[in-house]
């Protein structure tokens, strides 16, 4: 009966070791890409304030409307980030 207790621990480490090592394997495949995602994530939240002088010029905005605007964005973003990553 002992020995039976032995073999099903040693395939639960042996689990536990697969587990981990396949866990290893798919963080260091996933993380650039991740990163990679992440980047261009904050490029195109910063890209609003690259254009903001381009956009005033051909709109005819003032700064507070160039304001309202960019915190409608950063509202609207902060909203619905979690939602749309939990339909995702």
């Amino acid at each position: 009966m002992s020995d039976l207790g032995a073999v099903a621990t040693g395939s639960r480490e042996q689990s536990a070791d697969d587990a981990a090592e396949i866990i290893r394997k798919v963080a260091w495949r996933l993380m650039p890409f991740i990163m990679i995602c992440y980047l261009f994530a904050v490029f195109d939240r910063i890209n609003i304030s690259f254009a903001k002088f381009q956009l005033q010029a051909d709109l005819s905005l003032s700064d507070t409307a160039y304001g309202l605007g960019a915190s409608l964005f950063v509202i609207s973003y902060v909203l619905f980030e979690a939602p749309s990553n939990m339909f995702l």
